[in-house]
């Protein structure tokens, strides 16, 4: 009988070891599972300080062109409006030219 209380026992034992392993395993399982997440969120924080960077650079980019004058869209406005004028003027010396010649040879 003894020997059967003992197998019990030794039992008992392996049951309690197997349960102590498993606890053991959770553990690093969890502590494994930590340190992911820690990576995740270190790569989350180094893209939201590259996005807020890209984010500030395009607002003053923006700022920028809109407060710097635009010295090039004046001076070729001026010389638009000159050369259109004098070429739709010779455009419309030519066409009165050629209908007063029509209108004399009728």
């Amino acid at each position: 009988m003894w020997s059967a209380i003992s197998k019990i026992k030794d039992f008992n034992d392996f049951v309690s070891m197997i349960k102590m392993n498993d606890f053991f395993n959770k553990k690093k399982q969890e502590e494994i599972i930590i340190e992911e997440q820690k990576k995740k969120n270190t790569l989350l924080i180094i893209l939201a300080v590259i996005g807020a960077i890209a984010a500030v650079a395009g607002i003053a980019y923006l700022v920028y062109r809109y407060l710097t004058p635009d010295y090039l869209e004046d001076f070729d406005d001026d010389l638009d409006d000159d050369f259109d004028d004098d070429f739709f003027d010779d455009v419309n010396d030519e066409i009165e030219a050629i209908e007063d010649n029509e209108d004399k040879e009728d």
